[in-house]
Formats: C-alpha cells, sequence, structure tokens
C-alpha cells in the first residue's frame, strides 16, 4: 500500500464521534422493599447482571480512538467488585436496589473517571433492561 494512501485513509478516520460499550457482568442478590405486599421481588432473589457502560465521544486525532477499553475496565472493576456476590440491600446507597437506582449508582460513581460516559444499560434477564444517561 502507498504510504501516502494510508497515511490519507488513517486522517480520515480521525475526528469522528463514537460510542464505546464495554460489557461486564456480574451476580447479586436482593428484595425490593417499596413493592406491594406479596409482590415476588419482596422476596429474596438473585440475577445474573449484565451492564453496559457506555462512553461517547470524538476520536483521538493520534490514537485514533475515544478512550482505551482498558481505561474503561479500570474504572468499572472496582465499583462491581463491591456488588459481585453480595446483598444488593446491605451496599449504602442501595437500600432499594431497583434497576433504575442500580444505573444511577453506577452513574454516580463513573461519571468523574469517565468524562465521555454517555449511559449506563443494566440487563437484570435477556429481556429487562434499563438505560441510564444521567440527570
Amino acid at each position: 500500500m502507498d504510504i501516502t494512501f494510508r497515511r490519507a485513509s488513517l486522517s480520515m478516520r480521525q475526528n469522528m464521534e463514537a460510542e464505546l460499550i464495554k460489557t461486564f457482568r456480574f451476580e447479586a442478590a436482593h428484595t425490593l422493599p417499596m413493592v406491594p405486599p406479596g409482590h415476588k421481588c419482596g422476596r429474596m432473589h438473585g440475577h445474573s447482571y449484565r451492564v453496559d457502560i457506555h462512553v461517547t465521544g470524538q476520536s483521538d486525532p493520534t490514537t485514533g480512538w475515544v478512550i482505551d477499553f482498558g481505561e474503561i475496565r479500570a474504572a468499572v472493576e472496582p465499583i462491581l467488585d463491591q456488588l459481585d456476590h453480595h446483598c444488593l440491600n446491605e451496599v449504602p446507597g442501595l437500600e432499594n436496589s431497583t434497576s433504575e437506582n442500580i444505573c444511577e449508582y453506577l452513574w454516580t460513581r463513573l461519571r468523574a473517571k469517565l468524562p465521555g460516559l454517555s449511559a449506563v444499560t443494566l440487563w437484570e434477564s435477556d429481556t429487562s433492561r434499563c438505560v441510564y444517561r444521567g440527570a
């Protein structure tokens, strides 16, 4: 490949906006204390949660990427380690651990570490998810 063509094609890819999504998983138990009496989610149960962290921004002219996926992992894993295989109701801030509240909990702890954070998606099952885009 001609080096001139290669440089031109590389520069065309720079400075574009892109959304990166990194997926994580954790297991946790909880109850939902605010549901009506007899509601099934008022009983202790667990989920195999999937979390998608969305980061949006302009690609860096030098690296060609918005952010290194490793930076996302480094920001997220310490937080998820505090949730994985725990009862979420015992985690300060998650006493009412709805999907919405878990998303907000994660957002609040990640937004300073990931300036391009654009959404947190929490899957509590294959068919049920919450997307939080911040306040």
